[in-house]
């Protein structure tokens, strides 16, 4: 018997859950790539302030990273794991400019647009499905998430 089946789900609801999840997938990986390389790469006065709170947030990416493909493989498809096919399908595009600590500041807010965004269309998707698991799973994303906002917000002086 297919996941769906025994989740309770309709597998086309799944197919289609499961596919937005892969474009979060891919934003996430990137996202997550982008923070590790300003982590490594931060310069000057912001040093000590701003890479222990990169590495904090590449940490909490790498885990909802898992999160998602598990949800993805929950729901009977198959997770994408390829930087050439997120490449391809992320708005999060590769970042160049990962040692000015305000610059990098701005590439994760613009970061974080990106996947609540992503992820208040899932909530939509979810709850017409009836999918709770991958709906709270969003909604819990989004709560974090919108903190994390307003603090990296806060420390540009917005």
């Amino acid at each position: 018997m297919k996941n769906a089946n025994i989740i309770g789900l309709n597998e086309a609801d799944c197919k289609n859950i499961s596919e937005k999840l892969n474009v979060l997938l891919a934003n996430y990986s990137v996202f997550y790539q982008n923070t590790r390389g300003s982590h490594w790469n931060i310069k000057g006065e912001q040093f000590f302030t701003l890479h222990p709170k990169f590495e904090e947030l590449y940490n909490s990416l790498v885990l909802k990273i898992d999160e998602i493909a598990e949800r993805i493989l929950t729901l009977g498809a198959t997770p994408a794991h390829n930087y050439s096919e997120y490449l391809t399908v992320s708005t999060i595009k590769e970042s160049k400019e990962v040692s000015d600590g305000n610059k990098s500041v701005e590439i994760i807010l613009n970061s974080f647009k990106v996947v609540i965004d992503l992820q208040r269309e899932l909530l939509d998707i979810t709850e017409k499905a009836g999918d709770e698991g991958t709906n709270s799973q969003m909604s819990d994303y989004i709560t974090e998430q919108e903190k994390e906002v307003w603090m990296y917000n806060s420390y540009l002086g917005k």
